[in-house]
This record gives structure tokens, C-alpha cells and sequence, in this order.
């Protein structure tokens, strides 16, 4: 293995110890203790403490927790319902092709973090209308990819030779298209 990859796989592996391990720690990012404010460094709060005098420590692990659950949603989101309409759209063509051609280029026509921002805005506060807003403007390349190879691999043989005997275009996609 590569050294970039393996200092990638610890960096990783270190965020997802912190944010599992931050839900057995005691409540310390929430808890406010006013004699302690802006505590340096020690024994009791290993990177010192807050405006509040809660553990900076306690909350960089609690806000790692909160970013580890976004970015599995959002990412799980995005992957299935952007694959999901590029499978239909390059497997239909006609209409459906043309309809997600348009809907994505509407949204890569603004810059992603943007509309997710003024989507989050509408929306209101909280972590679900953030995952809401991110996987709305995030499916587009997923789908484009999508797409693209759906082109490609539904023009091979074992494709043509499945639609030849009869399989059904959902059965076609699934277990041909799909897998590939």
C-alpha cells in the first residue's frame, strides 16, 4: 500500500475512533462550567476550554460525530437517488434522458455550496434540513456519471442478447447494466 493511502486510511480511522468514542464520554461539550472560562490546557481539558468552560476536546469529538453521521447520509443519499436516475434516464433515453439532461444542467449551473446554503436557509436550522439541502444539490454527479456509463454498457452484447430473450428492462438493468 502506497504511503498516501495509508496516512489517508489512519487519518480516517483516527476521525471515526474520536466520533464513536465521543458518545461513551460524559456530556463535557455541553456542560457549562463558568469558573473554568478559557482555561488553558491540562490534566482535565487536554486542549483547554472554551468561552463557556466546556472541554474544547469534548466538542471537536462531538462535532466529529455530528459531521460523521452527515457525510454517511448525505453520501448514502446522493450515491442511490443520483444512480437511481441516471440508471432510468441512459436505460429509457427519449424523454426521461432529456428531462434529467435539463434538471442537471439547471443545477450545475449555480455553484453547489451555494444552493445548499440557500436551500439550508429556506429550509430552517437543524442537522436533518442540512442533510436535506446537500443531498438535494448533490445527486447531480452521481447521476451524470449514471448516465454516461448506462450509455456505454447498454450497448453490449450480453445486454442486446438479454433484451433478445425476453428479460424484462428492469430485470436488465438490475442484473446487466447495473453490477458493471
Amino acid at each position: 500500500m502506497k504511503l498516501g493511502l495509508r496516512l489517508a486510511a489512519v487519518i480516517v480511522g483516527g476521525w471515526l475512533l474520536v466520533a464513536i468514542a465521543s458518545s461513551l464520554w460524559p456530556p463535557a461539550a455541553v456542560t457549562v462550567s463558568l469558573p473554568d472560562i478559557l482555561a488553558p490546557p491540562g490534566t482535565d481539558a487536554l486542549l483547554g476550554r472554551d468561552d463557556l468552560g466546556r472541554s474544547v476536546l469534548a466538542r471537536l469529538a462531538a462535532g466529529a460525530r455530528i459531521s460523521l453521521a452527515v457525510a454517511a447520509v448525505v453520501v448514502t443519499v446522493t450515491a442511490v437517488l443520483g444512480t437511481a436516475l441516471g440508471l432510468v434516464a441512459g436505460f429509457c433515453g427519449g424523454v426521461a434522458d432529456s428531462l434529467l439532461l435539463r434538471l442537471t444542467d439547471v443545477f450545475l449551473a449555480f455553484p453547489g455550496i451555494l444552493l445548499a446554503i440557500a436551500l439550508a436557509g429556506v429550509l430552517g436550522p437543524g442537522i436533518g434540513n442540512v442533510m436535506i439541502a446537500l443531498s438535494v444539490v448533490g445527486w447531480v454527479g452521481f447521476a451524470r456519471l449514471a448516465r454516461a456509463q448506462t450509455l456505454s454498457v447498454k450497448q453490449r452484447d450480453h445486454v442486446h442478447v438479454a433484451h433478445a430473450l425476453g428479460v424484462t428492462p428492469l430485470r436488465i438493468v438490475l442484473r446487466h447494466v447495473l453490477p458493471l
